[in-house]
């Protein structure tokens, strides 16, 4: 069987194993790329000066509490909480996916929404759907394309490389030939 049939077939064939999880890491992938510029993916962040001293924890727990979209009772309802020093602002993130901003120094909570980031890069990796998929499909759709990123680049320069081989040999046989005229 020649290596350009057998290349085609490997190329044809990943294609139908990688067009799904592919498509969903292109999309996934332009909305990561554009979230801070897409407000339905991740809130705008509000921006304060940051004074010293931050706001107690106590204190941010109980204005998260005091929004009942957050669905916040304790610190298990958080999933985490970011400091952002140069906007002087802090970022609690709900288990329920909703964000809720406080000023860094007064604690004052500054607005509550719908964070979608953290679940399109869940999609993105494939770790939205368990270890199984993301390892099982996902990261084997990466390898596979590699292969099909390099059985590509191979089809694509295949036939310059024949076309230079058949130059080749053409310019021996001719090289021979006058030798023999000789």
């Amino acid at each position: 069987m020649r290596a350009g049939y057998l290349n085609r077939k490997i190329h044809y064939w990943l294609s139908l194993w990688l067009a799904l999880p592919m498509a969903l890491i292109a999309a996934t992938g332009l909305l990561l790329q554009f979230k801070k510029s897409l407000h339905w993916v991740q809130p705008v962040e509000q921006r304060r000066e940051l004074r010293l001293p931050l706001a107690e924890w106590p204190h941010l727990l109980r204005a998260a509490k005091s929004d009942a979209s957050l669905g916040i009772e304790s610190w298990n309802d958080v999933e985490r909480v970011e400091l952002r020093p140069s906007k002087g602002l802090i970022k609690l993130i709900a288990a329920n996916g909703r964000e809720a901003q406080f000023d860094a120094h007064t604690g004052a909570l500054l607005q509550v929404a719908v964070r979608r980031s953290d679940t399109i890069e869940a999609l993105h990796d494939g770790s939205y759907f368990g270890d199984a998929v993301k390892f099982g499909w996902f990261a084997t759709s990466a390898l596979g394309l590699l292969l099909a990123t390099l059985s590509g680049i191979w089809l694509f320069i295949e036939p310059y490389v024949a076309k230079a081989r058949r130059r080749r040999l053409a310019r021996e046989a001719a090289a021979q030939t006058m030798t023999a005229a000789s």
